[in-house]
């Protein structure tokens, strides 16, 4: 159970036992735990012997007093695979994908979700209210659902059909907004302004961030298996799809909590920002040098989880790529898609377009020679291609008439 909110730019703290969303200054909380005392109690060797099976097993670093008390679906957990060395994943020697589509609701965002509607609920909040273009309009509705709370979802119109689909079966009181998600924010800091709902928004609350550490956490648990050793693992880099920055956010906090719990050392992961080309604000100002990314116009991409013109928490991204010594890349529409395209036939998983993304940022920067491809490499495909059926043309797909008995002649041997 976290012990402190601190604003993440003044240092100024909050209390804990009510419903915080930005602090004073405009900027993030982030949950702070006593993590000295737990340095004997909460070890690898206790999480391994844990039966429970999501990311709850890292209770003592999330916001319940009692495991239990969580608003849980089973997320976590997702796999760790090994990519095969063939076609143009040929002489990467050592590349995974974190595969979070395995997650309830099919995306990543289920994490973040878990721990915010989880805390939200413990401390009285009854309607929660935050803007999507796609996975976390899906994952609020579930995780409310599941705590017995009302979602209000305010989305762009071109939302994936699924997103839109899958939060009006699950009871969200749906609007899509003729603009981006920026547009929808404003509704909703105006709906709870006017309505009381809570603003469950990406790090306008601090605890997404908590559940989508868990990633950091699980990933070193991963490559210690990999390699059949007791000793936590880092990769050399992570390629992270960046549209709000909570997980690249929160895996570096994950890291450093470890590292303060005597699970890990000092060596970090050099970590890369993967965004499209039409919405690149995190790209555009790291490239330039900037401490904070201007508003980017005209935002405009296929990959809907991409499409974030400007982050609260670009000032926090933009110091982990520093620290890390990362980079920032932007990728196409086309060459994501073509990313998809070859992940689906040469490793059998069906990403998302943002995980198409950071497979082809990852070429790009061997091919540039920022990067060897024999470097432990992991790549995050943060949902199910599923989710983007819509994006799919098959084109005219060859019809047989099964009555006709020559109906296979037209297949070539």
């Amino acid at each position: 159970m976290h012990t402190t909110l601190t604003c993440s730019a003044t240092g100024q703290t909050y209390p804990i036992d009510r419903l915080q969303n930005l602090s004073e200054a405009g900027k993030p909380l982030l949950a702070g735990y006593d993590l000295e005392s737990l340095r004997e109690t909460f070890t690898p060797d206790v999480i391994r012997e844990r039966s429970i099976r999501s990311m709850w097993r890292f209770h003592e670093v999330l916001p319940v007093r009692h495991p239990e008390d969580a608003v849980s679906l089973g997320e976590g957990m997702t796999p760790l695979l090994r990519c095969r060395c063939r076609g143009p994943f040929a002489g990467f020697n050592d590349l995974f994908i974190k595969d979070e589509s395995f997650n309830p609701t099919g995306s990543f965002k289920a994490r973040g979700m878990s721990a915010a509607v989880t805390r939200a609920a413990n401390l009285g909040a009854e309607v929660i209210a935050l803007p999507s273009a796609g996975n976390a309009a899906g994952a609020a509705t579930y995780y409310a659902a599941r705590a017995g709370m009302q979602c209000y979802l305010f989305m762009p119109e071109d939302t994936p059909p699924a997103n839109i689909i899958e939060s009006v079966v699950g009871g969200a009181k749906v609007f899509l907004v003729n603009g981006l998600i920026s547009d929808c924010g404003k509704l909703v800091r105006q709906g709870c302004e006017k309505f009381g709902w809570f603003d469950l928004s990406t790090l306008k609350e601090p605890f997404r961030i908590e559940g989508k550490k868990t990633m950091g956490y699980e990933l070193a648990f991963d490559l210690a298996d990999e390699d059949d050793t007791e000793e936590l693992q880092l990769p050399d880099v992570i390629f992270y799809p960046t549209g709000g920055g909570t997980g690249l956010i929160g895996m570096w906090k994950a890291f450093n909590e470890m590292e303060q719990l005597g699970w890990i050392g000092s060596k970090r992961p050099r970590m890369v920002v993967v965004q499209a080309e039409g919405c690149s604000p995190i790209v555009k100002a790291f490239h330039e040098g900037a401490d904070h990314a201007e508003l980017f116009p005209n935002a405009h991409t296929i990959a809907a989880g991409l499409r974030v013109p400007a982050a609260v928490g670009d000032f926090l991204m933009l110091s982990v790529l520093r620290e890390s010594g990362g980079t920032a890349v932007s990728i196409t529409d086309e060459e994501l898609m073509q990313g998809v395209y070859e992940i689906a036939q040469h490793q059998g998983l069906y990403a998302c377009p943002e995980g198409g993304a950071v497979w082809k940022a990852a070429q790009k920067l061997v091919e540039s020679g920022w990067m060897k491809p024999d470097e432990r490499i992991v790549l995050f495909n943060t949902g199910t291609g599923l989710k983007y059926n819509h994006l799919i043309d098959l084109g005219d797909l060859p019809r047989l008439d099964h009555t006709d008995p020559n109906c296979l002649d037209v297949i070539e041997a």
